[in-house]
């Protein structure tokens, strides 16, 4: 049977290949010396190798173009196809991919207009490549086969060149650019009438008014992407005249700030078609509008940070294509369990995949989920969820993220909770109360890609179960009680790591070389631990690097040895490093937050660090630096926060402050050696909230024209932290957060305080312990925000003005140790906010002013000063007879003593004989005679009787009334 089947085959079988044989034939071919047959045409062969002669090719991306023998057939170079009948290049596809691009594995320098002779490609892509911020070529316009075109994240879109307009085939344009350049009109836009897929994404569209008829008249177009292109509110009276493609299938608006007004009046009109609907983060209000149901073919919905309101309507539960619905960082409110019960409504729950309201003001427990067999995503951090995780999280099979962190939910999770989560690849269970309960051996059933357990409880030991996690790119297992040794398997795994976060736990030992973590922007925060011995080698591709609070020892001139990195943070502070700052700061260009205090470095501060250029915060507090602050830091014009507090540091204050650093917020340079009159330069520090100049020798006047200091007349703050905060993106779907804020000590209530998350709230100014002299200058008493004024411990002399009841924040204030004369002013009574007060020491006189706020305070605050009286000093003012209590006048004392003399004994013996006659007279009448007692009685039962009735009738027609 097999042989008959042959046999009827073998006809057919003989027609194929004499088939192929033709079209071998027929196909242009060309043969060098060695009868190797070649399709690439040498005129375009020629023309690549001139394009790539403008490029920097430093990873060896095109190593497989070239003149050798073996290299000649171009058509088999990376990158390029060509037609299997004319030979002639089709495409030409160099697109780096998205890893590729975040490690700077790309190809840079120029487009060569040698493309040109490649006069019949269809196909270019050179996205995700680095050309030097070059403009788009003007050739690039005179390809006019060109089906798609992508030169995404590659050129600066300065403009448009005019024959772009001549691309009229164009079916696929995306050029999607980071660097934000402006376009004006978009009219060259309506030549291209084959459009099916646009992407201008990131490009600034602000001056593009006419964005929106453009792309209405593209009736071809199915995707449209126009996120973050500041784009300009749609004219309303243009809706109606421009009806938006209904072939729209995937349509991102996200990140332009469009208010509900601009979107919903046309949105819906595209409602039949539309697959995937990106809104986020612009400014809708209000309910979710129950027009979405139209969307019948709707699958994925994103509103993400918005301001909307209310809970999730009852119709997304029978929208039956939903496959995903992202609401995140909205204002959504209510009962979480209320939500779910609108999803599972009807077909929503068979089809949905993904959920995410994270960062919402949702609360109650987690209710049953189970139902939802197809869900794959769970994303519910950040809101007011409480309660034990429900076990049908169990049962979701197909789940690969789950996010429940920063709830209140408590409890023990063991291993049984993720025996069913095969697929899981990211779980977040951070800042909850949960306690994890798993055995040394466990070997999970997933492979996580992304874990954060911070705030857990899962110590004292290192989690050996991570051994199993061979892919994961971000771990934070902070705060998690471990006092182990990290073991050296952990090190082998993290070599593809972005983010690591062991901090706040007892870790100890040493650090390996952590050079070979090989991606870009890694975040690296091991902090509050025991860390020891000497730093290890760093990455030089890292953004965030947190040492701090640990025991690491020796120099930091490893640093000079990292000559091209991408540091933008970098902790030291708090170790036991020793040694000479070193002087390469020359290659940190791109640091924003430079921590080394609380250490024993030693020496001057090295002019390089006047390279910084970008340095937002510079602390080198509680270190042995001397010396005098070098010029050259007058560049680091972006630095808000300066503290340079316990050095040895000396000279006269410089000018330049005042007029280079005029972003200051935090100025510190308390207990050091400076000496000479504060500059008046100072008072151009308009932002300036933190002014702490004590524990010098600090001589002169205070200058009046403190009352610049801007920030400091504001007596309220719109945010209450300075710092730095950022994220990392790790595609495909992971977001890393990582912060730091900046901190402050000031000696506050005899004390001192690190201010941290509240620091942009405090506006202090501390001239203490200096030889300043004069009077306080009446201007100070302008700066109407401070809450804290400190200028003890000088020599400053003349009264207290009365005007500093204007100061109505202040909480603290210390004038003690100088030599300020006359009497308390009364206005002083007036801060009911004061709660310390310091004047001991002076030359004070008088009488405390009467109120409540200053007689509360211990006498040891007035001490010292002679001729001071009132309460609460024990000495008396001359016109007292005797110490009034606050509040009374000495005439109601006086009445007082005179009502005394009347209670004699004779007073309390008449009032006992008249409580014991009045009571027996009544009492005993009707104890002894019996007809009083019962007429007596009678009347209490007739009077109770009277009054129910009343109150009954009353009642009744009140009620007759209301009917």
């Amino acid at each position: 049977m097999i042989i008959t089947m042959l046999s009827k085959m073998f006809p057919l079988l003989e027609y194929v290949a004499l088939l192929s044989v033709i079209l071998f034939q027929l196909e242009p071919r060309i043969a060098d010396s060695n009868n190797t047959v070649m399709r690439c045409i040498d005129e375009e062969r020629e023309a690549l190798l001139t394009f790539k002669q403008s490029l920097v090719d430093e990873y060896g991306v095109l190593s497989s173009w070239g003149k050798d023998n073996d290299k000649r057939d171009c058509c088999k170079w990376r990158g390029v196809r060509c037609s299997n009948k004319t030979g002639h290049l089709k495409v030409l596809n160099l697109r780096r991919s998205d890893d590729e691009n975040s490690r700077g594995t790309v190809l840079k320098g120029t487009i060569s207009p040698a493309l040109l002779k490649l006069h019949d490609l269809r196909h270019l892509d050179l996205s995700n490549n680095h050309f030097g911020g070059n403009p788009l070529p003007e050739f690039i316009g005179s390809l006019s086969r060109l089906r798609y075109l992508n030169l995404s994240c590659g050129t600066s879109l300065l403009k448009v060149p005019r024959p772009f307009q001549y691309l009229s085939g164009l079916v696929y344009l995306r050029l999607e650019n980071s660097n934000l350049f402006s376009l004006g009109s978009l009219q060259w836009l309506s030549h291209l009438s084959s459009l099916r897929h646009l992407d201008l994404s990131y490009i600034n569209l602000t001056k593009s008014s006419d964005w929106f008829q453009v792309v209405a008249k593209l009736r071809s177009l199915k995707t449209l992407v126009l996120h973050s292109c500041a784009l300009p509110p749609i004219n309303p009276s243009s809706i109606w005249h421009f009806n938006l493609s209904t072939s729209i299938e995937t349509l991102d608006l996200s990140d332009n700030n469009l208010p509900s007004s601009s979107i919903y009046p046309w949105l819906f009109n595209l409602s039949r078609n539309i697959q995937y609907l990106h809104l986020g983060f612009n400014s809708l209000q209000g309910s979710i509008p129950e027009a979405f149901q139209l969307m019948v073919s709707l699958r994925f919905l994103y509103l993400t940070s918005n301001e909307l309101e209310g809970g999730i309507p009852k119709f997304f539960g029978n929208m039956c294509s939903l496959n995903r619905l992202c609401l995140p960082y909205n204002k959504l409110s209510g009962e979480l369990s209320e939500m779910i019960q609108n999803l599972s409504g009807g077909c929503t729950m068979n089809s949905l995949e993904g959920v995410c309201l994270e960062g919402n003001d949702i609360t109650g427990p987690l209710p049953d989920l189970g139902g939802f067999s197809s869900l794959k995503i769970l994303i519910l951090g950040e809101n007011r969820l409480n309660g034990t995780i429900d076990k049908s999280l169990s049962q979701l099979l197909k789940l690969e993220s789950l996010s429940l962190g920063r709830n209140s939910f408590t409890g023990i999770i063991s291993e049984t909770f993720f025996s069913n989560m095969s697929h899981l690849q990211m779980l977040y269970l951070n800042d909850n109360s949960f306690t994890l309960k798993l055995s040394h051996d466990w070997v999970p059933p997933f492979q996580l890609k992304s874990l954060s357990l911070a705030s857990c409880k899962m110590g004292p030991h290192f989690p050996k179960w991570l051994e199993t996690q061979n892919q994961l790119i971000s771990l934070d297992v902070s705060n998690n009680g471990i006092s182990d040794a990290v073991p050296d398997w952990f090190w082998d795994l993290s070599i593809e790591l972005v983010f690591l976060n062991l901090s706040n736990n007892h870790i100890r030992g040493k650090l390996p070389d952590l050079s070979f973590l090989r991606y870009d922007d890694i975040v690296i925060d091991v902090s509050s631990n025991h860390f020891c011995g000497p730093i290890p080698p760093l990455p030089s591709n890292s953004t965030f690097l947190n040492l701090s609070k640990n025991k690491f020892s020796g120099s930091i001139t490893f640093l000079c040895s990292i000559i091209k990195n991408t540091w933008n943070f970098c902790d030291l502070s708090s170790n036991l490093l020793s040694g000479g700052l070193p002087d390469c700061w020359l290659n940190f260009d791109s640091l924003s937050i430079l921590n080394l205090a609380n250490n024993s470095f030693s020496g001057k501060i090295p002019d390089s660090m006047g390279f910084l250029h970008n340095i937002q915060t510079l602390s080198l507090h509680s270190n042995r630096l001397t010396g005098e602050l070098p010029s050259s830091l007058k560049n680091c014009s972006q630095l808000r926060v300066l503290d340079l507090r316990k050095n040895a540091l000396y000279g006269e204050i410089p000018t330049w402050i005042g007029g280079s650093l005029q972003n200051l917020i935090v100025l510190s340079l308390k207990s050091n050696n400076f000496h000479g009159n504060i500059p008046f330069q100072l008072c151009h520090l308009a932002f300036i909230r933190v002014l702490d100049l004590s524990l010098n020798n600090i001589s002169g006047k205070i200058p009046k024209c403190f009352k610049n200091f801007s920030a400091m007349t504001r007596e309220k703050s719109s945010n209450p932290i300075i710092g730095l905060a950022d994220k990392i993106w790790i595609f495909p779907r992971y977001v890393y957060k990582y912060s730091y804020l900046d901190n402050v000590l000031l000696t506050w209530k005899g004390s001192e305080h690190e201010y941290k998350s509240t620091l942009g709230l405090v506006k202090c100014l501390d001239l203490s312990s200096n030889k300043l002299h004069g009077a306080i200058p009446e201007e100070i008493m302008d700066l109407v925000g401070l809450i804290a004024l400190n200028l003890s411990r000088n020599h400053l002399t003349g009264p207290i003005t009365p005007k500093i009841g204007q100061l109505n924040s202040l909480d603290f204030l210390d004038l003690s140790r100088n030599q300020f004369s006359r009497s308390i002013p009364s206005s002083l009574s007036q801060l009911n906010g004061l709660s310390v007060l310091d004047l001991s020491s002076n030359n004070l006189s008088g009488k405390i002013p009467l109120g409540t706020q200053l007689q509360s305070f211990n006498a040891s605050v007035y001490a010292g000063n002679p001729e001071l009286c009132g309460l609460p000093l024990p000495n008396k003012c001359p016109d007292e007879e005797s110490t009034p209590l606050p509040g009374r006048n000495d005439g109601a004392n006086t009445l007082e003593d005179e009502d005394d003399q009347f209670m004699t004994l004779g007073f309390y013996v008449g009032l006992i004989l008249g409580f014991f006659v009045g009571f027996w007279g009544v009492c005993g009448t009707l104890m002894l005679n019996r007809s009083w007692r019962h007429g007596y009685y009678n009347f209490l039962t007739g009077m109770k009787d009277w009054l129910y009735v009343t109150a009954a009738l009353n009642i009744a027609k009140l009620q007759k009334f209301r009917n």
